[in-house]
């Protein structure tokens, strides 16, 4: 059926957004990712007038973490994939719409946003809102695990069984779907954030060292792993000595670093087997051929998919590239309008 937005959007460059919980992807129709920035919005705290001010959004903003003078609140909006405190999460989200659409033109662009599967209706009413008021002229929600497929360019709208394990900041998403639905859906609390607060604890316990977020995060990224390799890495840790009070440094390597993760890998690969058990036998054996495809900045966790392939005895692969994988699939969606149509929540 014909939209009259369908007609305003041949006029305006729709944005696709992976609203995460560490980052915001922004996508614009015709132009692709335009925009990479962390979800971190710097606020300073009530001046004489009793008034709030945002300092910094994204990247500035991260930069302050650990840093910021006792009058600027660094702020990160989203909890485990969804917005936790609106005020703020609107003011980032019309930052970054308003950096990504430069355009001047006098119509409104529609905004499809990636959230978590099963989102409340509190959460997708927040969402919305949120966008709105940030300058959308219509939002569209697409749930994060059918976006990351179709990012991951499954063929989703095929009679057969796409396995997509989407690991994001706050949340870890399993999904079996076919017919552009999703058949069978676990989502867990154990993903990148998990992960760098399971680093932080590991050094205060073993070594008395306190370590910041951004710390713990560059140890997750350079010698973090989820199975053992040949390979033993090390990696210079600077932190505060709890014990003397005073800054210090230590060498840690990446079989502490692959302890300190143990359990919140274990959560991931928990839910895998969760999803693939309450699979429908026709759609399994889909899988048993395609294999499971991982997405979101957590698949980038070394030896991931070795770990994966063992537990499951699947074939396992990392997507192209696995931290856009949301937002493009959702800039995808937005730009077929009957798929759009089909798989967007309302």
């Amino acid at each position: 059926m014909f939209h009259i937005d369908d007609l305003l959007s041949v006029f305006t460059s729709d944005i696709a957004i992976d609203l995460g919980t560490a980052n915001t992807l922004i996508y614009v129709k015709g132009e692709g990712i335009v925009g990479n920035e962390p979800s971190v919005v710097a606020v300073q705290e009530k001046d004489a007038r009793g008034a709030k001010s945002v300092r910094a959004v994204g990247k500035e903003a991260k930069e302050m973490i650990g840093k910021a003078p006792v009058n600027i609140s660094v702020i990160r909006p989203l909890r485990d994939g969804v917005i936790a405190d609106f005020d703020v999460a609107h003011h980032m989200l019309r930052y970054f719409i308003r950096h990504a659409y430069k355009r001047g033109s006098f119509i409104k662009p529609r905004i499809a946003i990636g959230v978590p599967y099963g989102i409340t209706e509190v959460e997708k009413r927040t969402v919305r809102e949120a966008t709105l008021g940030a300058g959308a002229r219509e939002v569209f929600l697409i749930e994060q695990p059918m976006a990351a497929a179709v990012g991951a360019n499954l063929p989703v709208a095929d009679p057969a069984g796409n396995m997509i394990v989407d690991i994001g900041g706050g949340t870890t998403e399993v999904a079996v779907i076919s017919l552009a639905g999703i058949v069978y859906s676990k989502s867990v609390k154990s993903a990148g954030d998990k992960m760098d607060e399971s680093i932080i604890d590991y050094l205060k316990k073993k070594y008395n060292l306190s370590i910041g977020e951004r710390m713990a995060e560059q140890i997750k990224l350079h010698i973090g792993n989820a199975y053992p390799s040949d390979k033993r890495e090390f990696m210079e840790v600077k932190g505060l000595d709890l014990v003397a009070g005073v800054p210090k440094t230590i060498e840690i390597n990446s079989d502490e670093v692959r302890e300190s993760l143990s359990e919140v890998v274990k959560s991931i690969v928990a839910a895998v087997k969760i999803v693939l058990e309450n699979t429908p036998p026709e759609l399994a054996a889909d899988i048993v051929d395609k294999g499971i495809v991982l997405a979101g900045g957590g698949a980038l966790l070394k030896n991931l998919d070795e770990l994966l392939r063992e537990e499951t005895n699947l074939p396992v692969i990392v997507a192209e590239d696995p931290l856009k994988s949301v937002v493009m699939g959702t800039g995808k969606i937005l730009e077929d309008i009957n798929l759009l149509r089909t798989v967007s929540l309302y």
